[in-house]
């Protein structure tokens, strides 16, 4: 039981972060081209593609927290059981831990991004008042 259960909590993060990703797609693309060279910005925008995947899955499946399932915490306490009620806990628990993941991920990326747009905007003022 515990084995379907990582393996399920394992699809649902990557299906939440495939979509996601998928609905960003296009925005962060356009930030990217905007900030950096052409032709880095591919680069850029699939290394932050691969992140949100990463960081959405690793985010979604918490390893430790399905341990109780499999190990008792302390001596004294038994092993947790796979009820139903747990199985809906835990599929719920791992689309919001995604969602999150992922969204501290973008807002790092997309505070960032805004930071660098408005560094390139203040030397594009400079240079067009110096000519």
């Amino acid at each position: 039981m515990f084995f379907s259960l990582l393996l399920s909590t394992f699809c649902i993060a990557a299906a939440v972060s495939a979509a996601v990703v998928a609905l960003f797609y296009r925005p962060v693309a356009r930030i990217f081209q905007r900030i950096v060279e052409e032709d880095i910005s591919g680069a850029w925008h699939r290394y932050v593609t691969f992140a949100g995947l990463v960081v959405g899955i690793s985010g979604g499946v918490r390893v430790y927290d399905l341990e109780r399932y499999i190990s008792a915490l302390d001596k004294d306490t038994q092993i947790l059981v796979l009820t139903s009620e747990r199985w809906t806990l835990e599929i719920y628990r791992t689309i919001i831990e995604t969602l999150q993941s992922i969204a501290w991920m973008y807002l790092v990326v997309f505070v960032i991004a805004l930071l660098a747009f408005v560094i390139l905007k203040g030397f594009e003022l400079l240079l067009t008042a110096k000519k």
